[in-house]
């Protein structure tokens, strides 16, 4: 049974607003996504992949915006590609900025909404710009906002028709920490709506901290789908390798071989420390307790391969 098959999880009873069977896409030689199905459901949907791995393809399919080589996609029942009448029904926010850097914040948020044909516009506009909590830089240009501001304003011009799914590819791309939270409360909020909205991201933790589902994209392909907890789970028996610099290598060394959650440890030429571990939470437990027995300080502790990319390659071959 694959990975893919044993984290299939349902997010509820409520009917799949999108319906993705058995799409491909090409280009050329060159496969983008390969024969992937899955559905999506009102709430959040993490799309989590490697740059490269074929989930902004997958968006812009999902939009109608590029065509299937092959299979079916689906957003309320009907066929997205060349249906206007589902445009007003989808709120799409790229990954690239796509602004003019002269226009101010609340002239770009209205143009957006002319475009969608937006009735009573200027409440609009407003009640969109208070959500992303940039009603004090409204009239200031574009140009002048941090990257983090200027995505908030692009989520408001996302917002502004009040859409039904919103499909956001690498939507957190420069936002400060403080920025973070309110983005994700603006999410999280818009999902309790019974709204459905996708998230692509490349970043674990973005995905981890929103989603009710995750989708796991590599090469084109779907890895593994369900929620964190399943996903975790599934990745419980994989070796992680994390690097340790202290001022005493090799005591530490000695101290660290003896734990039962450690498979290995290696002291490097260079002095570093890398450990070979199954259970990285015991390691992080141990490790301080076990540094000041030994009188030993820890300046850096990294892991070497806790990348999206050793995360699916682990997955695939599983």
């Amino acid at each position: 049974m694959t990975n893919s098959e044993t984290m299939n999880n349902s997010t509820g009873s409520s009917e799949a607003v999108i319906k993705v069977e058995n799409v491909s896409r090409w280009f050329g030689n060159v496969v983008s996504v390969s024969d992937v199905s899955f559905e999506i459901k009102p709430g959040i949907t993490g799309l989590l992949g490697p740059n490269g791995a074929g989930k902004t393809t997958l968006l812009r399919m999902i939009t109608g915006l590029a065509a299937v080589s092959d299979g079916n996609i689906t957003v309320f029942g009907e066929s997205v590609r060349n249906n206007s009448s589902l445009y007003s029904r989808i709120g799409v926010m790229s990954e690239h900025e796509t602004v003019y850097q002269f226009m101010k914040g609340r002239d770009f948020v209205k143009m957006m909404g002319e475009l969608r044909g937006v009735h009573d516009l200027d409440n609009a506009v407003d009640k969109a710009i208070q959500l992303v909590d940039l009603a004090d830089a409204a009239y200031r240009p574009m140009g002048t906002y941090s990257r983090g501001m200027r995505q908030r304003m692009r989520l408001a011009a996302t917002l502004v028709h009040e859409p039904d799914i919103l499909l956001l590819d690498e939507p957190l791309n420069g936002a400060d920490p403080r920025q973070r939270v309110h983005f994700q409360n603006l999410l999280q909020s818009y999902a309790d709506q019974g709204k459905t909205v996708v998230l692509s991201s490349h970043i674990l933790e973005e995905v981890e901290q929103l989603a009710d589902t995750v989708l796991l994209i590599v090469n084109g392909k779907l890895a593994a789908s369900g929620d964190f907890h399943a996903i975790r789970a599934a990745l419980n028996d994989r070796p992680y390798h994390v690097r340790v610099v202290s001022d005493s290598p090799r005591d530490l060394a000695a101290a660290l071989v003896k734990l039962e959650s450690i498979d290995a440890v290696n002291v490097e030429a260079d002095g570093e420390i890398v450990v070979l571990s199954r259970n990285v939470r015991d390691l992080q437990i141990e490790l301080p307790r076990l540094a000041k027995l030994a009188d030993v300080r820890v300046r850096r502790v990294e892991p070497l391969d806790d990348s999206l990319e050793s995360v699916f390659g682990y997955l695939v071959e599983g």
